[in-house]
């Protein structure tokens, strides 16, 4: 029921009467504090508030709870919260907790319904799953591969008991000597060197017999890729028997027990080689050293052998092999110094010739590089005051030698000009014997 009182309109509502412009000022009033809290966070610091009217008041005197800047607003964004910082202070990107705060072992509760005694008597121990076959070759080759740069026969050995090998143990023989096949003289003798001091500590004596075992089987596969496969086979069960991996009755077991010709191959040469070792051969030395384990007086030796033995045949290409056998490129420049030294010491044309055309073939091939060469004349150069003393015409030789040198693109300008030159004597100087350096 409405009646008009005034000029205002009221409203009965359950027994009772409310104006209506009441109900309307308290709509707006809702609708301002609705949209405050809204925007709680970005007004906080202005102090806003509301009239009597429900109208928003900018810039009130009334303090803000929150700081004034929004950056270091702490509040949450949804206007809810009282308004502290999180987690009580200690969160934030790179925080551990509150400043100062110590962390210290938690004590266990034995009154704790989940508290089990047996299991805080426990030990837990690293188990490492045994090695798959799949995965063997892809993880031991790595190991062995390595080895042939390094050498360093405990690190091997630290690698493969951190692996759990099983069953594969015995594999481990076989695939280094398959990969010492395919690989120079000294990653042979390096394997030897391996097998001798794995056996006993990570692999036992029968795994060396089943291993070899292996490799006599897959001689026909071997030859393949290695066509001197069953005599190298041969040498590494010799130098197994020698170095007491393989016992001395290995050999016998196989006797008249061997149809494939390629194992019968390498027994022959195993037996061949312990009879000749009675004889006073060293098996230990059979695969020769790498260059890098060489001593200096030996490398020189060889060196020296290696030239002599071109100027009597004057193959150029056993000649480069030799040297490459060597593997001693860091060394290449003693090679240059002692041609050179045989130049000067020499009487005739022809070694002249055959040490050019020998070091243009290795400068051509890049068998010795540009850097070892210019050592090598710069060794000479040092030296010839000495060499001097020995032959009279030291001098004049190497001038020509190196002007011949740098016809043939051996050396470069700056190397000739660096060749050391003797001047003339002056009338002055008397009758003695004075020779001057001059360096450009």
């Amino acid at each position: 029921r409405k009646w008009s009182v005034s000029s205002k309109t009221v409203t009965e509502v359950n027994g009772g009467c409310v104006a209506s412009s009441s109900i309307q000022e308290a709509r707006l009033k809702a609708k301002a504090k609705r949209k405050l809290r809204k925007n709680s966070s970005r007004d906080s610091g202005r102090g806003d508030s509301l009239s009597d009217n429900g109208d928003v008041l900018k810039g009130s005197a009334a303090a803000p709870t929150s700081p004034k800047s929004k950056l270091m607003d702490r509040k949450t964004r949804l206007g809810k919260g009282r308004g502290l910082p999180k987690k009580g202070g200690a969160g934030g990107k790179g925080v551990w907790g509150r400043s100062g705060e110590l962390y210290e072992p938690v004590k266990v509760d034995e009154k704790d319904p989940n508290f089990d005694e047996d299991q805080e008597n426990c030990v837990y121990e690293t188990v490492v799953p045994p090695l798959e076959e799949s995965d063997f070759e892809k993880t031991v080759a790595p190991i062995v591969q390595e080895y042939f740069e390094h050498g360093d026969t405990n690190e091997v050995a630290e690698l493969l008991s951190e692996l759990n090998l099983g069953p594969m143990r015995s594999e481990v023989p076989s695939l280094a000597v398959s990969l010492a096949l395919e690989a120079k003289a000294s990653h042979r003798e390096l394997t030897s060197r391996l097998l001798a001091d794995l056996c006993g500590s990570v692999l036992s004596h029968r795994d060396m017999e089943k291993s070899f075992d292996k490799l006599l089987v897959e001689l026909p596969d071997l030859v393949l890729d290695t066509p001197g496969a069953p005599q190298l086979v041969g040498q590494f069960i010799a130098r197994a028997v020698n170095d007491q991996i393989l016992s001395k009755t290995y050999i016998d077991g196989y006797r008249g027990k061997v149809d494939c010709e390629y194992a019968r191959a390498a027994l022959d040469r195993a037996v061949v080689l312990l009879k000749m070792s009675k004889g006073g051969l060293r098996i230990d030395g059979q695969w020769s050293i790498g260059g890098g384990q060489r001593s200096v007086t030996q490398l020189i030796k060889e060196v020296n052998l290696l030239l002599k033995e071109y100027i009597l045949s004057g193959d150029l290409k056993e000649a480069e092999r030799c040297l490459r056998d060597l593997e001693v490129p860091h060394f290449h420049h003693e090679f240059v110094y002692e041609a050179i030294v045989m130049v000067l010491e020499s009487k005739g044309e022809k070694m002249f010739k055959m040490i050019l055309q020998l070091l243009k073939s290795l400068s051509v091939s890049s068998i010795i590089t540009v850097d070892q060469i210019r050592r090598g004349y710069e060794r000479v150069y040092m030296d010839i005051a000495e060499i001097n003393i020995d032959v009279p015409r030291a001098y004049y030789l190497l001038e020509q030698f190196v002007e011949k040198s740098f016809n043939m693109e051996i050396v470069g300008m700056k190397l000739r000009d660096k060749c050391p030159r003797r001047r003339k004597r002056l009338v002055s100087e008397g009758d003695g014997e004075v020779v001057e350096m001059e360096r450009f």
